[in-house]
């Protein structure tokens, strides 16, 4: 399975990413290495998820998830509807 994520940093900032190993990548973002943003923001916290049986579908959701606002990220979050 492919998941497609946003996590909340210490400093209220969103990140969204991808990965196959969603719990393992959690913790590689709150161990300091994951992506460079996360890093000095850490710790952090999983809000949102969706789940997508290929690669592919998980990185356009990544990007079409980017474009978003904050508002709508937020919005994304309060309605979790899939995955969280």
């Amino acid at each position: 399975m492919n998941y497609t994520y946003m996590v909340r940093c210490a400093d209220d900032t969103l990140y969204i990413g991808w990965t196959n190993r969603l719990e393992q990548r959690i913790q590689m973002h709150n161990a300091g290495k994951g992506a460079k943003y996360t890093k000095g923001r850490r710790p952090v916290t999983l809000v949102y998820y969706e789940m997508f049986s290929s690669r592919q579908e998980a990185m356009r959701a990544e990007a079409a998830w980017k474009k978003l606002s904050r508002r709508e990220k937020e919005d994304l979050i309060g309605n979790g509807s899939s995955g969280r």
